[in-house]
């Protein structure tokens, strides 16, 4: 639902770098030029970004008030 803070595997901090990811991918950029120019080097650590999928929005259309 929201961004992991760390990656799931070897504990890297990647919450931070989210927003940058997703800003420059929707401007057009390749994903992986990104993640390479914002340090993101492991497999484990790109997976936790590349395969993120926003839906909390979609969640709180069912928040009992």
């Amino acid at each position: 639902m929201i961004i992991p803070v760390r990656c799931f595997t070897c504990g890297k901090p990647l919450g931070h770098l989210y927003s940058m990811f997703k800003r420059r991918v929707m401007a057009g950029e390749d994903p992986g030029q990104v993640l390479d120019s914002l340090g993101v080097r492991r497999y484990c650590c790109r997976r936790v970004l590349l395969s993120h999928v926003e839906w909390i929005d979609d969640v709180l259309m069912y928040e009992k008030r």
